[in-house]
């Protein structure tokens, strides 16, 4: 009887293939991480009932990390010590940096949607992203600050985490290049909600254009607050902050807020049954984080299927400088495991949550 269970059970095992999402499940930028699971799942729904992939069928296996470092590090290891050998994530770049070292010691093969450019930075080798660096978009930012709305004094805000900070000093070093005048570089710290401080002295400095690196719940208070004291510069996030929660938050404060993002992949028509399938579960298919997951199961199944094999260090050979066709199209990774050529959007934000690409 041992003996049968055991059989059993290896074969269970060789037609399962476990796919990890890690990301935001709780804590305040968990709606980040409904688009990652929500893509994720859509995929691997997708892919399942066109047969799976070499007769193996995909299960989603979900991992919390709160986009906290500690946590993240402790989701890597329960992720190894459950047998995942692919993992969609994680989100937050403070979270997939420390994690990324516990995959590539153990032959975890992740695809992150973060965009910090220190994460590829390292010489991994199971390590790849599905998005755009800071580095990309935070000179995308700054050349149309300086070039289209060409303010006279600018203040740099960041919330003082990698991701932010990372994105904030990226476009001041731009706007200083072009001769735009940074007369305010500030930290605050996640989680406050009282900013009457920092706006006062805004409004001191003459600033007329506000850039925040990090995340949508402490832009939308400052919007927020800004206006009800009278004080209305330009607004300019990265895509961390285009979402419909910012409108919640920050009301008819949020008009004309601009963001920079990944182009509507929504809106091809090859991914209408991606689209389709989510919407007949009431999900919202428009956020940038949907399809960079639905990007990484794509990807990283085909070469699955390519090579005919499951092994995580063959699957990343065969990531690495090809060519993979996609729902965000055919993308295209260079040793490092970063995307080559991709390209954020200029985006202007409304009051009901959506946004215009211009």
């Amino acid at each position: 009887m041992a003996l049968s269970l055991a059989v059993s059970a290896a074969v269970h095992a060789a037609d399962t293939l476990k796919i990890g999402i890690a990301g935001p499940q709780s804590g305040s930028v968990a709606q980040y991480g409904d688009m990652q699971f929500q893509g994720t799942h859509a995929a691997i729904e997708l892919i399942n009932k066109a047969g799976g992939v070499n007769g193996m069928k995909i299960e989603a296996v979900e991992y919390d990390d709160a986009c906290d470092p500690k946590q993240a590090v402790a989701v890597a290891n329960k992720l190894v010590s459950d047998g995942v050998q692919y993992l969609v994530g994680h989100l937050c770049s403070s979270s997939t940096q420390p994690a990324s070292d516990v995959y590539e010691d153990e032959g975890v093969l992740a695809v992150t949607c973060s965009t910090n450019p220190a994460i590829t930075a390292n010489g991994y080798k199971m390590i790849f992203r599905t998005i755009g660096l800071d580095s990309d978009q935070g000179p995308t930012a700054a050349r149309y600050i300086a070039q289209k709305l060409k303010p006279k004094k600018v203040a740099v805000i960041h919330d003082k985490q990698q991701y932010g900070e990372g994105i904030a000093m990226s476009v001041r070093s731009e706007l200083i290049k072009a001769g735009i005048e940074v007369a305010v570089l500030e930290g605050i710290t996640a989680g406050d909600k009282d900013f009457s401080a920092l706006i006062s002295k805004l409004k001191r400095e003459g600033i007329d254009l506000v850039y925040y690196g990090g995340y949508h719940p402490e832009l939308g208070l400052i919007m927020r607050q800004s206006t009800s004291s009278g004080f209305k510069p330009q607004f300019v996030g990265p895509e961390a902050v285009g979402n419909k929660a910012i409108a919640s938050i920050a009301g008819e404060a949020t008009e004309n807020l601009l963001v920079t993002l990944p182009a509507r992949y929504d809106l091809l028509p090859k991914n209408k049954p991606i689209v389709d399938l989510m919407k007949s579960k009431g999900q919202d298919p428009t956020g940038p984080f949907v399809w960079t997951s639905v990007a990484a199961v794509q990807a990283m199944t085909k070469v699955i299927a390519e090579v005919g094999s499951d092994d995580p260090s063959k699957v990343a050979e065969g990531l690495r400088g090809n060519t993979i066709d996609t729902a965000m199209g055919p993308l295209t990774w260079d040793q490092k495991g970063d995307l080559i050529g991709f390209e954020f959007g200029i985006y202007q934000w409304h009051a009901d949550g959506t946004g215009t690409q211009l």
